[in-house]
């Protein structure tokens, strides 16, 4: 018997995965499909609109212009953004500034336009307030995270560090 054979009688084994592994992949697909979005640049999109547009926005979809053949040269696309009625006129200001972040994002200019829909996004719809985090809390976090050389990933995995450890639990 050679070393690729398997002996007769052995089945190989499969392993449970976890749903949250297999989601992200499921999701990618539906969302991409519907939206012509990443869940990438959802999970991002806290970062692209800062902290004055954060909870109050929310990227909609993706609409991408329409091509006659595959000789057609690639057009930038119109990014729909929900938009609390009391910051749209802000946010229509910054809409510049959220193409480039948005295109910085993605590596190229994929969105030339921003279209603002005006609707009133619920509380549910955005992170939940975090109590600032002990001294303690603080210098276990600088602990495990100071071993990270990219300071990019360094600031994220603080961040997410921050949010796990400021949740604030509200059966106490």
């Amino acid at each position: 018997m050679s070393s690729t054979e398997k002996p007769a009688g052995k089945k190989k084994r499969r392993t449970a995965s976890q749903v949250g592994d297999l989601l992200p992949n499921v999701l990618q697909d539906v969302i991409a499909r519907r939206s012509g979005m990443t869940i990438d640049l959802l999970a991002a999109w806290d970062d692209i609109a800062g902290p004055d547009y954060a909870g109050r926005t929310r990227p909609e979809k993706i609409r991408w212009p329409r091509r006659a053949s595959e000789e057609d040269p690639f057009r930038p696309g119109t990014l729909v953004i929900a938009c609390a009625p009391e910051k749209a006129l802000f946010f229509q200001h910054e809409t510049g500034e959220i193409i480039d972040r948005v295109n910085r994002f993605f590596g190229f200019e994929a969105i030339s336009v921003i279209r603002i829909e005006q609707r009133h996004i619920t509380s549910e719809q955005h992170a939940p307030a975090r109590r600032p985090l002990t001294a303690e809390e603080e210098k276990r976090l600088g602990e495990v995270t100071d071993k990270i050389e990219d300071p990019g990933l360094r600031e994220r995995l603080e961040r997410l560090g921050r949010g796990v450890l400021g949740k604030v639990n509200k059966r106490r």
